[in-house]
């Protein structure tokens, strides 16, 4: 039997069919109950508005006992908010603070309920902010007195370096594990990354001292059991080596190691070498730690190495490959005027 509807309940239903405005959900109700006023089945319905029988059953009850107005949700949802300065200013100025629960950064949904907002307001106001709570980066203050001067006789050697003579970043990378592992590597495939097993074997560690010549970008490198002030002189001597009759720059970092006696008596019988001590805690300084970050993504990160000689080997192959074709880091500095003067700089010379 039909469900009868007057005409002023069809023209209403009819009109919420044809509005754009109408929520999809109004329009599907509307649709429902002037089926049943056309005598429809509940299979026709279902099929034509993609819904079960209880659904039909539902908002015909609800027509037959309120009519028109029945067909209201019971729970409209949480009212929308509107974005405004003011409640951009809130938000912000919460996630600034720490939560009281005792934890030590805001998520969305934690900050949407104290602010009784939606998470996904909360997602977009720190999108548009830049905000990004739930990471931290670390920074390390050098206490230097002589920051500046140092600081600027490292730059000058990368701007202006001495005439005919060879500026080389120096350090040594310590503590390289041999790690060989246990289970066999998995290829990549698509749709999957590479995969390697969790258990793996110590074969000991080596240091590994590096020389970039910031130039040309070359690197000479040599692989000790340990960083000692004896294999550091047995590296400059390397160096030395390699630029017979040349001027010798050596910017080095502040470890004990390069300040010892054997390293006096190194440098006064070669004067044509000199170090630069970079400003403590400013090794970002040297630019041979640039090229640390690259050995380590490109062998040492991942790299299964059978003993010790293995991965010496295959240091020294890396450095002859990336030798074949060098490029230096092309080290600029925007304001030398600003904090580290020109005349500072110019006494490297």
């Amino acid at each position: 039997m039909a469900l009868v509807v007057t005409s002023d309940e069809r023209a209403e239903l009819e009109r919420r069919m044809r509005s754009r405005k109408s929520r999809a959900e109004d329009v599907r109700r509307a649709r429902v109950i002037l089926m049943l006023a056309n005598g429809d089945s509940f299979a026709t319905i279902g099929t034509a508005i993609g819904c079960y029988p209880t659904y039909i059953v539902r908002w015909k009850q609800r027509f037959e006992a309120e009519r028109v107005a029945g067909l209201r949700a019971k729970y409209r949802g949480q009212p929308p908010t509107v974005r405004t300065p003011a409640l951009e200013a809130r938000v912000l100025a919460k996630t600034r603070q720490k939560p009281s629960d005792g934890s030590t950064h805001w998520t969305t949904r934690k900050l949407a309920d104290v602010l009784g907002i939606s998470h996904m307001r909360v997602a977009r106001v720190w999108r548009r902010a830049g905000y990004q709570p739930h990471r931290f980066e670390r920074y390390m203050l050098s206490d230097d007195p002589q920051f500046e001067a140092k600081a600027a006789d490292v730059i000058g050697l990368y701007l202006n370096p001495p005439q005919h003579a060879v500026v080389v970043a120096v350090d040594e990378k310590t503590a390289i594990q041999a790690l060989d592992r246990l289970d066999p590597v998995l290829p990549l495939s698509p749709g999957r990354a590479e995969r390697h097993g969790f258990e793996y074997y110590r074969h000991g560690t080596l240091s590994l001292y590096a020389a970039l010549n910031t130039k040309t970008g070359e690197v000479i490198g040599q692989t000790v059991p340990r960083h000692t002030s004896a294999a550091f002189v047995e590296f400059l001597g390397e160096l030395v080596a390699a630029h017979p009759r040349r001027e010798l720059h050596v910017i080095v970092d502040n470890l004990s190691a390069h300040k010892t006696k054997v390293v006096d008596a190194f440098l006064a019988e070669h004067r044509q070498v000199r170090l630069h001590f970079t400003p403590t805690y400013a090794s970002w300084l040297n630019q041979v730690e640039l090229w640390f970050n690259r050995i380590e993504r490109d062998l040492l990160a991942r790299g299964i190495f059978t003993s010790l000689p293995d991965l010496a080997r295959k240091i020294r192959r890396y450095i002859t490959r990336y030798n074949e074709n060098p490029k230096p880091i092309r080290w600029t500095y925007s304001n030398p005027s600003h904090r580290i003067t020109t005349d500072s700089a110019d006494t490297v010379h």
